[in-house]
């Protein structure tokens, strides 16, 4: 214990003799480094090196440098094709991963597939075309080992929607399709551009926290429209509306009498008893709800012990065999238990004289692709980013783009819709132990081989168990955690999460889209035009100067008042800064004068966190800088960058305020200003 003292009043003194000689130092205006300022640049050299940084930070051709023509006709090659370079190493472990994944990826895609075209308003074997081509030139063109390539329900239902405000389904089946390889050609194109002309940045805007919402929003919406397969509602004018309450309608809305009851479980009378007064069919709802509890059963012992993960993912096709051969056997589909029927026979037919390349409907297949072709981009590049920092590889983001919209122009001219990535058969895929994008092509070759082989066998399969399958998947959309913790961490973050989920929900797809881009972007533009400002103290016992609410034992400088701008000071906020930072100094002026204190001498602007500035922000400045002489308050700013300092002299502000008034640290200005001061805290 004495010890422990002992080694306390050592620590005192030395903080003691530390503080004295700060005090000394402060006293005796120790030599202040001047801010440096930087050679004026070429104007082009500057827009090159700025344009470099935007487009190219990654500097692609980085690799070709120093390289003979033919080494670099190769990697050339490999920057388009990359499994042409890690098909060199590719060996037989690693082939038995990948088939073990891509048959175990498979046996979950096939019903999905199925059950996805259907949110399209397409035929279920367009489904499984869009998990033949596209996977195949992922593989090939691709950078992410894990992601999974196929139809998926938000794309699906997004694309859906979207058509069906152009042209009916149903009356006009030929026009439907040929706008949808429209749509997806589109999507391609605007995929490979973003990702040629390295653009991918954009499709940051959308945030984390909108992106949340939306998926959620869409996984209810998707659940909802599944209730008419579900329940075996009969009726041809049920709702093509995606919003909450036109589906709630639909279901509850019909009534009609008929059938009498049986002699069942207390369960089963209830069902037959509501039944025909519903329009609901009560065989269907039994098959439907019995394989949606195994499937979501199944799912809960694959996050219990993570080695079952091959439970979850061939749950579906054992709820799709089973329920075709009981449907088969009992001829359920005679009591109105509707099933698939058809799928056509045969892998994807050409369909590159069905897009539309003239006419209006050119139009509606652009703007309906350019925003199909985004939200695939964004839900793939974050599952890819996902599994790839969990395995520790790099992600080309750019190529990325690239290959996705090559796979999507491909696929339009080949019967495919939109493909991106999906989360789900991405998560089976990893765990199932892939190890490159082989496991594509194995998916790719079963769906072959039941494109060819197996598609009669799914005429019996009832389309419960597809709404079934669809419903169980898409509830792992719904992130109840990541909305805990927007909600803990950011609350303008939680309102555009909320504000995409019930934009889908009670309204539509689109609409939820547009309220989270719309909010996102409010967000971007609250941030710009009203950055964060704080008066700054000094840290007892040290030359550091910190924000007095973040650090309450930060002491204020007598005659100083320390302000940091938490921004680039563009025309968008500059007016609200220099207000703001004149409000700062009106309320601690009125504060000193009430305690009877010396007035401010000095304004110290921390400019450290200022990044950029232009016209209107020197402006604002100059502003300021009147305002202050008004008030006999000297302006001083501490530490501005190397292209703040380069604007401030090419302005010649830099002159008016005075050289002598621009210091390398606020502990500088501080000691320059008001020495006195320093000594007395």
């Amino acid at each position: 214990m004495a010890n422990r003292t002992d080694e306390e009043l050592e620590t005192k003194e030395m903080d003691i003799k530390s503080f004295s000689s700060s005090q000394r130092h402060a006293t005796s205006l120790p030599y202040i480094h001047k801010v440096g300022v930087p050679p004026k640049q070429n104007l082009f050299k500057e827009f090159k090196m700025a344009a470099k940084e935007t487009f190219l930070s990654d500097d692609p051709l980085r690799h070709f440098k120093g390289q003979s023509g033919p080494r670099k006709f190769i990697l050339g090659l490999q920057a388009i094709f990359p499994i042409l370079e890690w098909a060199q190493s590719y060996n037989l472990t690693k082939f038995r991963g990948d088939l073990i994944a891509g048959l175990t990826i498979a046996s979950l895609c096939i019903p999905q597939d199925i059950g996805y075209a259907k949110l399209a308003n397409l035929q279920p074997q367009y489904g499984l075309y869009s998990s033949f081509v596209p996977p195949l030139i992922y593989a090939f063109m691709g950078s992410s080992r894990d992601i999974a390539i196929g139809p998926v329900a938000v794309v699906s239902l997004l694309l859906g929607t979207l058509l069906h405000n152009e042209i009916d389904p149903t009356k006009n089946a030929a026009e439907y399709l040929r706008l949808a390889f429209t749509a997806t050609f589109f999507a391609g194109i605007t995929q490979v551009t973003l990702g040629f002309l390295r653009l991918g940045f954009l499709i940051d805007f959308l945030s984390h926290a909108a992106v949340v919402g939306f998926m959620a929003g869409a996984a209810i919406t998707i659940a909802l429209q599944q209730l008419k397969g579900f329940l075996g509602i009969a009726n041809a004018n049920f709702t093509k509306k995606t919003d909450i309450v036109s589906v709630m309608h639909s279901v509850f809305g019909s009534a009609h009498h008929g059938m009498s009851l049986l002699n069942y479980t207390l369960f089963t009378k209830l069902l037959i008893l509501i039944s025909p007064y519903l329009q609901w069919n009560w065989q269907t709802i039994v098959i439907g709800a019995s394989f949606l509890c195994f499937l979501l059963f199944a799912k809960y012992i694959g996050k219990k012990n993570r080695k079952l993960f091959w439970v979850p993912a061939i749950a579906p096709l054992i709820s799709v065999v089973l329920s075709t051969v009981f449907v088969y056997i009992t001829r359920a589909d005679k009591q109105g238990v509707q099933i698939v029927k058809h799928i056509e026979k045969g892998i994807n037919p050409v369909s590159l004289n069905q897009i539309y390349f003239t006419g209006e409907n050119l139009l509606k297949g652009f703007r309906i692709g350019v925003v199909a072709g985004m939200i695939a981009l964004t839900e793939a590049v974050a599952i890819g980013r996902t599994f790839a920092s969990m395995k520790d590889y790099q992600l080309d983001g750019n190529k990325e783009m690239v290959a996705l919209g090559a796979m999507n122009v491909v696929g339009s001219m080949t019967s495919c819709y939109v493909a991106t990535g999906s989360f789900s058969r991405s998560a089976v895929n990893y765990m199932s132990g892939c190890q490159t994008a082989v496991s594509n092509i194995i998916m790719s070759c079963v769906v072959f081989l039941t494109l060819e082989f197996l598609t009669p066998l799914f005429k019996y399969t009832p389309n419960a168990i597809l709404s079934a399958i669809i419903i169980s998947a898409v509830l792992g959309l719904i992130d109840f955690e990541a909305v805990v913790l927007i909600w803990k961490i950011d609350k303008f973050d939680f309102i555009a999460c909320m504000g995409a989920f019930f934009g889908v929900v009670f309204a539509s797809v689109e609409m939820g889209l547009l309220i989270a881009v719309s909010i996102s972007f409010a967000k971007i533009l609250l941030q710009v035009t009203r950055p964060r400002t704080a008066m700054l103290g000094r840290i007892p016992r040290t030359n550091v100067y910190r924000n007095i609410q973040q650090y309450p034992e930060a002491t204020k400088v007598p005659g100083v008042l320390i302000v940091r701008v938490d921004s680039a000071i563009y025309f968008s906020n500059s007016n609200y800064i220099k207000e703001r930072i004149l409000r700062w100094l009106t309320d601690e002026e009125e504060l000193l004068k009430a305690a009877y204190l010396p007035k401010i001498q000095f304004l110290i602007v921390e400019m450290s966190p200022v990044t950029d500035i232009d016209t209107s922000g020197i402006h604002a400045l100059e502003e300021l800088l009147t305002s202050l002489q008004k008030r006999d308050v000297q302006l001083v700013l501490a530490n501005p960058g190397q292209t703040v300092i380069d604007k401030l002299f090419a302005s010649d502000f830099a002159n008016s305020i005075g050289e002598n008034k621009i210091f390398l640290t606020v502990a500088d200005a501080v000691v320059t200003c008001a020495p006195k001061s320093v000594e007395e805290v």
